[in-house]
């Protein structure tokens, strides 16, 4: 049995009145007490490949969203590892795809300030963006799970530039000259930014899943935890990682020239 009451103010402590004529729900009955979602949260909310996330960050998303509709009427996207199972995340990946320049220094302060939440903010139009997707895996990446305020469907077919494929690859050499100065979770970001031009090279979907997947495979791991906890044998992994890499800048550098 469910029933809907509202908190009153009392003198020393708050309270909610429930009729006497409630089935189920005698006088000494342990309850849980929640907030109930409203329409107008979750009529905002378009989820692309979350399959499970936690109340309070569809909420904090929510908020998000309206604090940059003060800005916009356009579509507003949030993605990244927000998005993953826990707490884990330092700050929140947002897309806001508008047509005319926005002052994202003011949004951010604004919602850093009402949130007490750090963002990183990426605005882009409408034809910058299909652009990003068609040449770039870390855009597909970041749509590949995401929430929306708008609906979308984007697909696109890969158009291959060597130059931009270059400049990403250069993130992850990173890794190879500060293994051991390097966090588990900035080895993982940097190995997955890796194995997402790899995959791009080869024509392949690329999301979240399937790059961790194929992170696995290639490093012969028994979990991307592994990897986040800094549990890599070192020697091992350098081998395997740079063999990669070399073959990576091999194929982009006879490309690129061209």
């Amino acid at each position: 049995m469910e029933l809907i009451a509202r908190i009153s103010k009392g003198t020393k402590m708050d309270q909610v009145y429930i009729p006497k004529n409630r089935p189920g729900l005698t006088t000494g009955s342990y309850v849980i007490i929640k907030p109930i979602e409203t329409k107008s949260q979750t009529k905002k909310l378009n989820l692309y490949n979350v399959k499970q996330i936690e109340p309070i960050k569809m909420d904090i998303a929510s908020k998000i969203i309206e604090a940059i509709d003060q800005f916009t009427n356009q579509n507003i996207i949030i993605s990244g590892s927000f998005l993953d199972k826990g707490f884990n995340f330092n700050d929140i990946d947002i897309i806001i795809i508008n047509e005319n320049k926005l002052d994202i220094n003011q949004i951010q302060r604004i919602i850093e300030k009402e949130l007490g939440i750090k963002t990183h903010i990426i605005q882009l139009d409408n034809k910058a963006l299909i652009n990003g997707l068609q040449t770039d895996p870390l855009y597909k990446m970041l749509l590949s799970k995401c929430i929306a305020k708008k609906r979308f469907i984007y697909k696109t077919k890969n158009k291959i530039n060597y130059k931009i494929l270059d400049l990403h690859l250069l993130k992850s050499k990173i890794l190879i000259d500060n293994f051991d100065f390097l966090s588990g979770n900035e080895k993982y970001y940097l190995m997955r930014n890796l194995i997402a031009i790899a995959l791009f090279l080869q024509n392949k979907e690329i999301n979240k899943e399937k790059v961790d997947k194929e992170i696995i495979k290639t490093f012969d791991l028994e979990s991307i935890d592994q990897i986040k906890q800094n549990l890599l044998e070192k020697n091992k992994f350098l081998k395997r990682y740079k063999t990669i890499y070399k073959q990576l800048f091999d194929k982009i550098m006879k490309n690129a020239s061209k």
